[in-house]
C-alpha cells in the first residue's frame, strides 16, 4: 500500500505560555501543501517489522521513526497486525517547521487502518496520532485548521489558497526547538488567530505573525533576508513556517524575475 504524506504551513502562530504538562499553549492556523513524502508498506512473512528509508538521508535508528513507532503503537491495540516492510522516500525537508515527520506517522496510523480494516474514525486515529507528537492529529484530517492546545486541539475551517502561488525556501538552516521555545518572549495581549485568518489576505503581513521570528532571526539573519527578498518580489504575505528555518512567501501570480538564491536552498513553488 502507497500513500503521498503532505507537509503543512503555519499560517500565523503565537506561543502562550508553558503548561503543567511542559507543552507549550499555542494558536496557529494549519495549512496543507502539496510537498509530499511517499510511503509504503507490504506485510512481511517472517513476521517482523523493517524500516527503509531513500531520498533525504533520515537520521537515527529505525525504532525511532515515527512510521515505526506508529505502527507499534497500534500492534498494542491491534496484536493480529503482522510485521511489515516499511519503506519511506523522504522528500520533505527534516527539522524544517513542515510538519514532514508527523505526516508520516499519521499517515502510517490511516494506511493500517485502511489495510488491514480496523475500522477506526477520525477521532479515534486522533488519539494515537496525539499519542505521537503535537501537530500529528492535523495531518489525520489533512484540512485547514485553527490549532490550539498544544496543536492537536482542532477545528477546520474554510480557506483555500488555490488560487495563489506559493514559494516555499528552506536554506537548509537547522534550529533547535528547544532552543526557539527558551527564546521566546512572554505574551500578553495576543489576537485569535481564527479572527485574524478572515482577515482580506492583503492585510494578513503585519497582523498574522510567527513568534519564533524574532529570536530565529536575530540569531540568524540569513532566514530574515529569505523573507525581506519574498516581500521584495511581491509577495502579499510571507512567514517563517513553524519554528523554522523554512519560509514561505504567498503570491498572486508568480515573479518573472528570478530570486538567485543559493543553490544549495531547497526551493519549490507550491
Amino acid at each position: 500500500m502507497v500513500s503521498f504524506p503532505n507537509a503543512k504551513i503555519n499560517l500565523g502562530l503565537n506561543i502562550l505560555g508553558k503548561r503543567a504538562d511542559g507543552f507549550h499553549d499555542l494558536q496557529t492556523v494549519f495549512y496543507p501543501v502539496m510537498l509530499r513524502d511517499a510511503l509504503e508498506f507490504i506485510p512481511n512473512e517472517s513476521g517482523q517489522l523493517v524500516f527503509s528509508s531513500s531520498g533525504l538521508v533520515v537520521d537515527g535508528h529505525p525504532e525511532d521513526n515515527l512510521c515505526f513507532k506508529a505502527y507499534q503503537l497500534l500492534k498494542k491495540d491491534y496484536p493480529q497486525l503482522p510485521g511489515l516492510k516499511i519503506h519511506l522516500h523522504k522528500h520533505i525537508p527534516m527539522g524544517a517547521g513542515l510538519g514532514g515527520g508527523s505526516a508520516d506517522a499519521a499517515f502510517m496510523l490511516k494506511m493500517i487502518n485502511e489495510h488491514f480494516e480496523l475500522k477506526m474514525d477520525a477521532e479515534r486515529l486522533m488519539q494515537y496520532a496525539a499519542m505521537l507528537g503535537s501537530d500529528c492529529p492535523f495531518f489525520i484530517l489533512n484540512k485547514p485548521c485553527v490549532a490550539k492546545g498544544r496543536g492537536e486541539r482542532l477545528s477546520p475551517i474554510e480557506l483555500n489558497l488555490s488560487g495563489y502561488s506559493i514559494l516555499l525556501i528552506n536554506p537548509g538552516i537547522h534550529i533547535n526547538t528547544g532552543w526557539a521555545f527558551r527564546s521566546l518572549s512572554q505574551h500578553t495581549d495576543v489576537v485569535p488567530v481564527e479572527e485574524l485568518i478572515n482577515l482580506p489576505i492583503e492585510k494578513w503581513q503585519g497582523s498574522l505573525s510567527n513568534d519564533f521570528e524574532i529570536p530565529v532571526f536575530a540569531e540568524y539573519p540569513e532566514i530574515a533576508a529569505i523573507k525581506e527578498k519574498l516581500i521584495a518580489a511581491g509577495a502579499v504575505y510571507a512567514s517563517m513556517s513553524g519554528s523554522g528555518s523554512s519560509v514561505f512567501g504567498i503570491f498572486k501570480s508568480k515573479p518573472v524575475s528570478d530570486f538567485n538564491f543559493p543553490q544549495h536552498y531547497f526551493q519549490i513553488w507550491l
